[in-house]
This record gives structure tokens, C-alpha cells and sequence, in this order.
């Protein structure tokens, strides 16, 4: 517990808001009344929203708190608006990725592999991790205040879920939706394992094109072949071309020596082959490559497998067995060229798959994997979304989903791992089949009593992609489960579209019949201040918690939606946590201010129907009927934002509303009545700026939930004049504000709209000119055709409390007075007289000075531009910045002018 800021005012309050005396005690609160739980209420609608499960890998990154920022808010906002809102939490054991980690904790702890240990301690050791890391993520999220109900918090591997994930393997299998089968698949050699095309991320790598003659059977000709790996020749069965290809039709049918291992290969012709690719003939290795797999199986080529599962080249390499595929490669290049068999070498660039757990480059390689039949259940998926039963925001990203669902492939679940869902798959000695949901005692098929479990894995999306139901108790048709079921809303980071997303749709429909969630809000990447994704290899990443305990939970989550738009990522920086802090310290002194002033009656009575009756009783004034009708439009403006999933523009209008409205315009205007001897003004002043205050906090709820609850109960805070307390004992538990058609006032807005601007005019002059703070003015208004002169004179105060005036003349005619500063606002024409503010030679020697200072800049500046020199050769952003001075300097140079003008006598 942090020492205790003893400056206090006479409310009690701390000067400067203090988080960590507040934030544990709170979380503690909403716990322990178990506000958080979400129970079957037939009297209620239910919000649901299921967690992406975070890994058991780690902690915590940035991209989490955002994820779950934008969730929590969704949950707050709808529990205050009456519905029963159920946030399901969990993790996900994420077999590959904690595998991965778990391997390398051994290997750096004990010095052993997970062969070392064997299966299942191995397996009980990830069991320990989980324990351990999935423990501390449950933490984290609580530190961030999120609203989770965590009676109900499930784990990818709960005997409910495993339960889950072998009906639906049984049920796709019998249905022939499940086959194993002997395909191409994307291969990681570090994690020995099968991925899914989704899984092997694809990034444009510089290599080569190797041009390498294959001589003819009996002849001395060659035939020229393009190959950017040229270590996989050694797996060639076949050389192909197009068949309209001219250059090669008299070849079609011969044969060709393979390079090297001197193996007689076919020539042959396929309508798949581009012409326009090298020479347009090329190498035909089924066993290493997608595309020639599908060719070799047209034409009943019998594939040749050359490496082994760790990378490396097996007995079929011939010379080269045992090496590692790249050191394969440069010595194959090398005997090509002693042989004289490379025509030529040129640069190239292709995509190259690599793991998206380990960053290896992942080999296309031949193998009996189990699959899922994405087609049948893709289908009823995109008319989902093409039907608008289903919708995504961004839309930008339904065009994608349409795209991947349209062009799905076959999906390959099992992975060569121990940690995981065992496939529920049993062989007899016969090789027979059974696929079972619990270990039968015989085979299926010839009543074998020996039977072997396949000792392969799951892919871990496959019990992912039923998160939004197993959750809730499938296969079994549980209470829970037909209440909460389908969900509201899913929020996902886009990457994951793909992976979770899609298939989550795929999954609800095909084993609940009906849609997991009604609206999908995908969300951009959190990266750094340079754009770059934050990882531990680049050690860019922020870590949440250390932001929280610098800043606070509220400061974290409001900083990071401010610099959010919607759908696109964020570049954040340690010292953009400041954005969110100073706007809690902006709330705090808001409220510190307030509560000098207020008293129980005052705050019982700031209510709808208090303000009604001052309305009717003629007790408002001008700055009350504004600042009523600008709430009621923030009010209305928040909730649609929020029901669109606007998050940005919801914070922006929360943001404008409190700090650009209430605390910079109403507040300080309603100082001369708190300070007055009118106890009326006074009461009406304070009821409208508590009952303002009150229900702000209600639209900060979901957004900053700690400061917003301690302003609510003031007990966390050891102030007695909790601004809401007297309505709910927590503002999670309290009604949504609604808009008070009875506030609206076009009128009042347009009236103090014009005030507004000439205050900010008046403001702008005095900074400009340099005049003290401690000096008042007199300003001379003029114009102002069709307007009325009352609305100035009525409102003098507000000029003086404001623009540090102490008087304001105004004269429809009058004319320009000589050594003052102007502005003009709408059709009225400001003046600022300036001989009694400040000293006129004084000042115009300094702008002077700044005149010649920015003068000589810009000529140095307009030299650098002029240099093609500097144009060309520096690094494009150092010339868009200086271009940026330049016209910054510009700027200033006129206003200069422009001051030394109204300086002249």
C-alpha cells in the first residue's frame, strides 16, 4: 500500500487521486456482492459475450487488455441498461505454442527434452504450467477491472470441453466429414509437427531462381528447369510444360536424366504448368510441393519423400542423407555447377510459409494426417453473413470472410504433439478404424480386443471453435446453455479471423443449428510507437501491469481507446499511458472542486425532477439550459456510439462532454455563484453540476469503472459525499442514462455557442499579444447586424469570469480604435485595446526580434528544400518533417505580421 498523499481539502479528499488506495478495495467489492455472476432470469434479456481464451503460454501482453477493454466495456454498459450480461472467462492450452514454451523451460532448467521425460510426465508437467500461468492470467485480468464472471471460468481441457471435443470428432467422422488421408501439409521441422494452411503465416523472402539443365535420354540435348529449391530435385518424378506450349510439344512423351542421382524421369504435359514461368518447364516433386502433389496425382506419379520430419535428408537423397535441407541445397548448387548444369541464377522473391508459433520456415512435405471437410459446413456459415443474421464491423472485413469461406480448403486437425485433445481414433492389429468418444473395449470392425489409441493431437482451434457452447455445458442441452446461447457479441482481434472466427460460425451451425453470436467486432493489432508488431525478440512489448501500477487500471484502458479508430491497430508508446492519467486526474479534481461545495441534501437533490422544477420556476440561466441540452445530446450520442460498436467515437464524446464542456466552460462559469451571497443561485448552480457529475460517471462506467465507482460511493475514498450512493450502493448496479427530451434547447446552444467564440477569440488575443494573466481588459464590441445586443450585456460575467475582462462596451457603429487587437466572431468585430494591457514598444521589439529569429530559419530551411542533394538523398520523413517546419514557420511569421500590425500607432 502506497504512502498516503496527506494534503487533503475540507471534503476529505486526497489533491491528487490515488488509484492503488482505491482500485484493489473495489474489485474486492464487486466480488464479494457478486456483481459480476450472471444467473437464468426469465425476467431479463441476455448479453453474452465468451472470452478469446488467452493462452497458458504467459503473461499478459498489450493487445489482451485492449481485447478485453473493448468486452468489458460492452458488459458494463449493458448490465447498467437492464440486461442479464454473462462474460464467460477461460484460457486456452494452445497445444503448439505451450509445448513450444514448456520445451524450452526444460531444456534451460534440466537440461532434458520431453523425450527425456516420456509422455505423460511430460504432460503433467504442462499441467503444472497451466496451473501455474493460467492462475496468473485470471489475475491480470482481474488487476485490469474486468467485469468477468468467474464462477464460470473454463479451461480448453475441462473434462466438459474434452468431453465436447470428442462427440463432435465421433459425430463429423460418422458423417464423413472426418478422413485421414496422405496429403501435402504444411510441416514446422523445429515442432515436429502437421499445421493448417491458416497456421504457416506467409512473409515475401528474397532467394534465388536456379535455371538447371536436365539432359535427354539419349541425346545430348537439355531441357532448362526453374526451380527456387533446388535440393527438393532430388525428389523429382517428372518434368512438365504446358500443353500448348510450342517450344516443348515435340518433348511431351520423352524422357530426362535427373541431375545428380541419374534417375530416368518422364516429360510430361499439364494445362496447370504457366508457361510464363522460367522456362516453362518445370521439376514435378509430389512428395514436396501442393501443386505438384495434385499434378502427380492426375498423371499416377508416385511421390518420392527426401527429407525426414526433422528436416534433414533421409536415404532417397542419396549422397546428401543426414544434412540439413539448406546445407542440402548449397551442395547440390555446387555439384550442379561443377557439372555444368546451372544455365543461370537470378533473383527472386516468393512468399515462404513459416510457423506461426516458431518463425521456421515450414516445408510442404507428404503425409498421413487426419482432415476436415470445410466445405459442406462453409456453406451455411457465409449465408450467415451474407444474410445479415450475422453481422461484422469493420464491414471492410466481410469481404475477407466472403473471400476465405468461398476458397476454404480442407482443414488438418492433427498435430504431432503430446500436450493436447488425443484424437478419439483407436486401431486394431488389422489397421481397422473405430472413432469413439470414451475407450471401447473391441474393434468396431473385426471385434479386435487389441486396439491402439492414435498418438496424435488435436489442432487446438479444434476445441476452440467450440468455446461459444461448450462452455455451457454441450453435448448436454443444460438450462444455462439454452438461456445464454446464442451469444450477443464476439470481439476479436482480425488476425484471428481465419483461425477462431469462421469457424466458430461453422461450428454453431452445424452442431446448435443456430448462429454462436449476433455481431462480430474485429478489432486492429496494439503495436509500437514505430507500427511494429510488439514481441519478445524485438523487446518492444509494454507490459499492462507495469502501466497499471505506474498509472492506474483507468489511465491503461482510456488511453488505449483514445488512440483507438475503429478496426484499425494502435501505435502505442510508454508515455501515451499519460493520455488516460491526466484525464482521471481531470475527473478527480472535477469532483475534489464539487465536494468543497456540496452537502447531502444538494446531492439527494440533484435528480431529473429537481431540475424540472428549477426549469419551471425561471432559476436557470443561460450557461444551465446549455450545459443541460449539451448533456442530454452527449447522452444519446454515447449510447448509439456504443450500440455500433464506435468505441473511439463513444470515449471521444464522454471525453469532449466532461473535460471541453463541463469542466472548461460550466464549472468555472459557476464560481461567482458558489462564491455568491444568492443561496438560490448557489443551490441551482451545485444541483445541476452534481446531478451532471452523478450521471457522467455513469457514461465513464464502462470505459474507467474504478474512478467512476469511488466518485459513486465516495467509501473507498473516505469521502461522505458519494455522488450516487443515496440511488444504488454501486454504479454497475445502476440505471443507464437516457436522453431528457425536456433538456434539449437549440436556442441556449446556439446563444452560447456565439459567447463561446468570442470568449475563445478575446483568449486568443491576449495570448498572442503577451498581455499578463493578472491584467483584466476593456473590449469594445462592434457589428453583430441582426443579433441582439442583450445576449452581450446579459451575459457580461461570463466575459469577465472567462476572457479576464472589466468591461464590455458594445456599440453596433463603433469604429476601429487605434493600437488594439481584433478578432471577428460571426458578424461582430472584437477589439482589444492594448496601451493600458501592456508595454507597446516592449512588445514590439520582441515580436521583432521572433519576426528576424523565424526569418533566418526559414531562409536556411528554404535553401536545404531547394537542394536536390538533400531532396534526394535523405531519408524521406526527414525531408516531410522539415517541409512541415517550413510551414509551421510560415504561419508564424504571419501572425507576427499580422500582431505588429495592430501594435502600429
Amino acid at each position: 500500500m502506497s504512502e498516503r498523499n496527506t494534503e487533503t481539502n475540507r471534503a476529505g479528499l486526497e489533491k491528487v487521486y490515488n488509484p492503488k488506495e482505491v482500485e484493489e478495495k473495489l474489485y474486492w467489492f464487486w466480488l464479494e456482492r457478486n456483481y459480476f455472476h450472471a444467473g437464468i432470469n426469465a425476467a431479463r434479456q441476455p448479453y453474452t459475450i465468451v472470452i478469446p481464451p488467452p493462452n497458458v503460454t504467459a503473461q499478459l501482453h498489450m493487445g489482451h487488455a485492449y481485447d478485453n477493454t473493448l468486452q468489458d466495456i460492452l458488459i458494463r454498459f449493458h448490465k447498467m441498461r437492464g440486461y442479464e450480461a454473462e462474460w464467460m472467462p477461460g484460457t486456452d492450452h494452445a497445444g503448439i505454442a505451450t509445448q513450444n514454451v514448456v520445451e524450452k523451460y526444460l531444456k534451460k532448467a534440466e537440461n532434458k527434452t520431453r523425450h527425456d521425460l516420456g509422455r505423460e510426465e511430460f504432460v503433467r508437467r504442462v499441467w503444472e504450467w497451466k496451473e501455474k500461468y493460467g492462475a496468473i492470467i485470471i489475475e491480470q485480468l482481474k488487476k485490469m477491472g474486468f467485469a468477468c464472471d468467474w464462477e464460470r471460468t473454463r479451461f480448453t481441457m475441462d473434462e466438459g470441453l474434452s468431453q465436447a471435443v470428442s462427440e463432435v470428432f465421433v459425430r463429423l467422422y460418422n458423417k464423413g466429414l472426418i478422413y485421414r488421408g496422405k496429403y501435402i501439409i504444411n510441416w514446422c521441422p523445429r515442432c515436429m509437427t502437421a499445421l493448417s494452411d491458416e497456421e504457416a503465416e506467409h512473409k515475401d523472402v528474397a532467394g534465388h531462381l536456379w535455371y538447371i539443365k536436365y539432359q535427354l535420354y539419349r541425346s545430348k540435348k537439355f531441357i532448362t528447369v526453374a526451380t527456387t529449391r533446388p535440393e527438393t530435385m532430388l525428389g523429382d518424378v517428372a518434368v512438365a510444360v504446358h500443353p500448348e506450349d510450342k517450344r516443348y510439344k515435340k518433348l511431351v512423351g520423352k524422357t530426362a536424366w535427373l541431375p545428380i542421382l541419374h534417375r530416368k524421369i518422364a516429360i510430361i504435359a499439364d494445362p496447370a504448368v504457366d508457361p510464363k514461368f522460367g522456362t516453362g518447364a518445370v521439376k514435378i516433386t509430389p512428395a514436396h510441393d501442393p501443386n505438384d502433389f495434385l499434378l502427380g496425382e492426375r498423371h499416377q506419379l508416385e511421390p518420392i519423400l527426401v527429407m525426414n520430419e526433422d528436416g534433414t535428408m533421409n536415404a532417397n537423397a542419396g549422397p546428401y542423407e543426414g544434412l540439413d535441407r539448406l546445407e542440402a541445397r548449397q551442395r547440390v548448387v555446387e555439384q550442379l555447377a561443377r557439372e555444368g548444369l546451372i544455365e543461370k541464377i537470378e533473383e527472386h522473391t516468393r512468399p515462404v510459409g513459416h510457423c506461426y508459433r516458431c518463425g521456421t520456415t515450414v516445408e510442404p512435405y507428404l503425409s498421413t494426417q487426419w482432415f476436415v471437410k470445410m466445405k459442406p459446413l462453409a456453406e451455411p456459415a457465409l449465408e450467415a453473413v451474407r444474410s445479415g443474421k450475422i453481422t461484422i464491423r469493420p464491414a471492410r472485413w466481410i469481404k475477407v470472410y466472403e473471400h476465405w469461406m468461398e476458397n476454404i480448403r480442407d482443414w488438418c486437425i492433427s498435430r504431432q504433439l503430446w500436450w493436447g485433445h488425443r484424437i478419439p481414433v483407436y486401431y486394431c492389429e488389422n489397421d481397422h478404424i473405430t472413432a469413439s468418444t470414451t475407450a471401447p473395449e473391441k474393434c468396431m470392425t473385426c471385434s479386435s480386443a487389441t486396439l491402439r489409441q492414435d498418438p496424435d493431437v488435436l489442432d487446438t482451434w479444434f476445441s476452440s471453435w467450440l468455446w461459444p457452447f461448450s462452455t455451457f455445458g454441450w453435448p448436454q442441452n443444460t438450462p444455462e446453455l439454452k438461456y445464454f446461447y446464442p451469444g450477443s457479441t464476439l470481439v476479436s482481434g482480425h488476425e484471428i479471423i481465419f483461425f477462431w472466427v469462421a469457424r466458430m460460425v461453422m461450428a454453431g451451425l452445424e452442431f446448435m443449428g443456430d448462429i454462436p453470436f449476433r455481431h462480430i467486432y474485429l478489432h486492429g493489432i496494439v503495436r509500437d510507437a514505430q507500427g511494429r508488431k510488439m514481441s519478445k525478440s524485438l523487446g518492444n512489448g509494454i507490459d499492462p501491469l507495469d502501466m497499471i501500477a505506474k498509472h492506474s487500471a483507468d489511465a491503461v484502458r482510456l488511453s488505449l481507446l483514445t488512440l483507438s479508430s475503429e478496426g484499425a491497430d494502435i501505435n502505442l508508446a510508454e508515455k501515451d499511458f499519460e493520455i488516460g492519467r491526466n484525464f482521471t486526474n481531470k475527473i478527480w479534481n472535477a469532483y475534489r472542486f464539487l465536494a468543497m461545495n456540496l452537502d447531502e441534501p444538494i446531492v439527494q437533490a440533484a435528480n431529473p425532477d429537481s431540475l424540472q422544477a428549477a426549469r419551471g420556476q425561471n432559476r436557470l440561466e443561460l450557461a444551465d439550459r446549455w450545459i443541460l441540452s449539451r448533456y442530454s445530446k452527449a447522452v444519446d450520442r454515447i449510447t448509439t456510439a456504443l450500440q455500433e460498436f464506435h468505441f473511439h467515437e463513444a470515449i471521444d464524446a464522454v471525453y469532449s462532454f466532461f473535460w471541453k464542456e463541463y469542466c472548461d466552460w460550466y464549472l468555472e462559469l459557476i464560481k461567482p455563484r458558489l462564491n455568491g451571497d444568492d443561496l438560490e443561485a448557489k443551490k441551482t448552480a451545485l444541483v445541476i453540476a452534481a446531478f451532471l457529475m452523478k450521471n457522467t460517471m455513469k457514461l465513464l462506467h464502462p470505459f474507467a469503472p474504478f474512478i467512476s465507482e469511488a466518485i459513486w460511493r465516495g467509501v473507498e475514498i473516505d469521502s461522505g459525499l458519494g455522488l450516487g450512493r443515496h440511488e444504488s450502493e454501486s454504479i454497475i448496479i445502476s440505471s443507464w442514462p437516457e436522453p431528457i427530451t425536456a433538456f434539449a434547447d437549440e436556442r441556449a446552444e446556439a446563444e452560447f455557442s456565439l459567447l463561446q467564440e468570442m470568449i475563445g477569440a478575446i483568449r486568443n488575443m491576449r495570448g498572442e499579444m503577451n498581455i499578463p494573466i493578472g491584467k483584466t481588459a476593456e473590449v469594445l464590441i462592434a457589428g453583430g447586424d441582426g443579433q441582439d445586443p442583450a445576449l452581450i450585456s446579459q451575459h457580461e460575467s461570463y466575459f469577465e469570469q472567462l476572457a479576464r475582462t472589466h468591461a464590455i462596451k458594445y456599440d453596433r457603429d463603433l469604429e476601429r480604435p487605434k493600437m488594439a487587437a481584433s478578432a471577428v466572431v460571426k458578424d461582430f468585430e472584437i477589439y482589444l485595446p492594448l496601451a493600458a494591457l501592456i508595454d507597446v514598444n516592449v512588445e514590439r521589439n520582441r515580436l521583432d526580434k521572433e519576426r528576424q529569429r523565424l526569418e533566418k530559419l526559414l531562409e536556411n530551411l528554404n535553401q536545404r528544400l531547394l537542394s536536390q542533394d538533400f531532396v534526394n538523398k535523405a531519408p524521406q520523413e526527414v525531408v516531410e518533417r522539415e517541409r512541415q517546419k517550413k510551414t509551421e514557420f510560415e504561419q508564424c511569421l504571419k501572425k507576427i505580421e499580422a500582431n505588429m500590425e495592430q501594435l502600429a500607432a
